[in-house]
């Protein structure tokens, strides 16, 4: 059975592809991506979203493909509508796609696109399963720097309750679906088993570095704003910053487990994650 799995190079991808190499051998897998040339150790096709004339040619012979969701905010929903309709055309008999939590009711503004997707698959006739991806905690312990030297950690969550989880845990569970059995048409809410609030990050990387690192909740506008001050282009200030006013209303919490239940283990504890982003 070949696998596809589409951005196959990228942050979540290549974890994706070395979880499945411990799972199946490496002459059933695919990397789908824009740049083969980067690919070792598989097979790889050159596979751009935004070319669909070629999307099916490159999609022969694989029975299961893996749709990253794209990283073109606005244009994701035509994108993976190329994808899904090559995937039809090639006679691809199941695709997993990585959605987001709760993207049925999340307020979340990249939840449109995600649900417009799913949409796509169920009308498709293909099989599906949904994997909803709650949020990296690698989104926000990528902020560490900039909070140690600023003396705060900024946001706009309140004191909403985040329930992250590592890439890694994410990748596991991508390929423990795709290499296993009875996962097709299911809905997987996945996130960490541990919620917290900014807050409580800004005091654990208080507590492992011994300065006072307090959590400073601004207005949704002014946090767009500074932002913008470190450079960050006012559409994605204003994305960043609107995405924590939705994790205030409880957005990117879960409490179900189901990530760790499909991994068969505890998912990456917040404080480990602090301590990664700390040594980097």
């Amino acid at each position: 059975m070949k696998i596809g799995i589409t951005g196959a190079t990228g942050q979540l991808g290549s974890l994706v592809v070395e979880q499945l190499k411990k799972r199946t051998d490496a002459d059933n897998l695919v990397a789908l991506v824009r740049s083969p040339e980067k690919v070792q150790d598989i097979e790889a096709r050159k596979f751009d979203y935004n070319e669909p004339a070629g999307l099916a040619d490159q999609l022969k012979g694989i029975d299961t493909l893996l749709l990253i969701s794209g990283n073109e905010i606005g244009q994701r929903a035509r994108q993976h509508s190329n994808v899904i309709n090559a995937a039809k055309e090639a006679d691809v008999q199941w695709i997993v796609y990585t959605s987001i939590l709760q993207a049925d009711t999340s307020t979340i503004s990249l939840a449109e696109e995600h649900r417009a997707t799913e949409k796509l698959l169920k009308d498709s006739g293909i099989d599906f399963t949904l994997l909803r991806n709650g949020w990296y905690t690698e989104n926000y312990t990528a902020s560490i720097p900039g909070a140690l030297q600023g003396g705060a950690f900024i946001g706009s969550a309140g004191d909403g309750k985040i329930a992250s989880a590592s890439r890694i845990d994410f990748a596991e569970a991508a390929a423990v679906v795709l290499t296993s059995s009875g996962h097709v048409h299911k809905t997987y809410e996945l996130a960490g088993d541990e919620a917290y609030t900014l807050s409580e990050l800004a005091a654990e990387i208080s507590k492992q570095t011994g300065k006072d690192i307090p959590y400073n909740n601004l207005p949704e506008a002014e946090y767009s704003k500074i932002l913008q001050s470190f450079d960050i282009p006012k559409v994605f200030a204003d994305g960043i910053a609107s995405w924590d006013v939705s994790a205030s209303k409880g957005d990117l919490f879960d409490d179900s487990h189901t990530l760790s239940k499909l991994i068969g283990r505890p998912t990456t504890p917040l404080a480990e994650e602090v301590t990664k982003a700390l040594k980097a």
